[in-house]
């Protein structure tokens, strides 16, 4: 395990998993340069030791790693942690993808990979993650209640009926809140991206379904018969629960 120095004490840490050093060390380099406290390391448990001690905001993580299943580490980050978590892979197939999405990523970026986009992205992510760094068609702070949810828009955080926190991604939360804002409006997948990720938006964010299907399964009784957002057909999506402030 390897880190550089922040640029200011308030620089933030990110942690980049790969078992490829010259990758790391050229990631590590053009990061801090941009202001972030980078930590380098090569293994899950190493990642999982650094998570306990020094728990970064985002980890950049690798799903080629020799003798370990990066898909794994990906589900404990989301089980035990709440950080930013973009995928950083030679594995461009579809199918890994949307496992990548359905796990909880912020993103998935393939290699070969451009530096200055692999930069916004991880900043898009952060500001999504980081209260008062709004994303774009930022949601007004307070309180959004709908079906016996509670979504406080202030504090990032969703309440289920029973009273208990329920953990959502940043790209999660912010398509709940847009959502929340617009209900009973039916919203196009293109609509959604403009207000989720603005123009960090690339070709393969059309996979905003993954995030609904996502959602879905944390707010409805039946995810395969959903109650509270709902399909159109050659249109998108809508919130059909009454919204209420307060």
């Amino acid at each position: 395990m390897s880190s550089l120095p922040p640029r200011v004490n308030s620089a933030p840490h990110l942690a980049i998993l790969d078992d490829e050093v010259d990758i790391t060390q050229l990631l590590a380099g053009y990061l801090h340069g941009h202001g972030f406290r980078i930590t380098q390391v090569h293994s899950g448990s190493a990642l999982m030791a650094l998570m306990s001690s020094d728990a970064p905001a985002l980890v950049l993580l690798d799903l080629g790693l020799p003798g370990e299943d990066g898909f794994s580490i990906a589900r404990q980050l989301r089980e035990h942690w709440h950080c930013g978590l973009v995928i950083v892979t030679g594995r461009g197939d579809a199918v890994d993808k949307v496992v990548g999405l359905e796990i909880g990523a912020d993103d998935y970026v393939t290699k070969p990979f451009d530096l200055r986009e692999l930069l916004a992205r991880i900043k898009a992510v952060l500001r999504r993650l980081v209260p008062g760094e709004a994303p774009a068609g930022p949601a007004p702070p307070g309180r959004l209640r709908f079906a016996d949810w509670v979504l406080d828009t202030a504090a990032r955080r969703l309440t289920s009926p029973q009273g208990q926190d329920v953990a959502l991604t940043a790209g999660e939360f912010d398509l709940l809140c847009t959502f929340a804002q617009h209900a009973g409006r039916v919203l196009s997948r293109d609509f959604l991206l403009e207000h989720t990720r603005g123009r960090e938006a690339g070709p393969f964010d059309r996979t905003i379904d993954v995030q609904v299907g996502r959602l879905r399964k944390k707010l409805e009784a039946d995810a395969e018969d959903p109650q509270i957002i709902k399909s159109v057909r050659g249109a998108g999506y809508i919130l059909v629960a009454p919204v209420t402030a307060g």
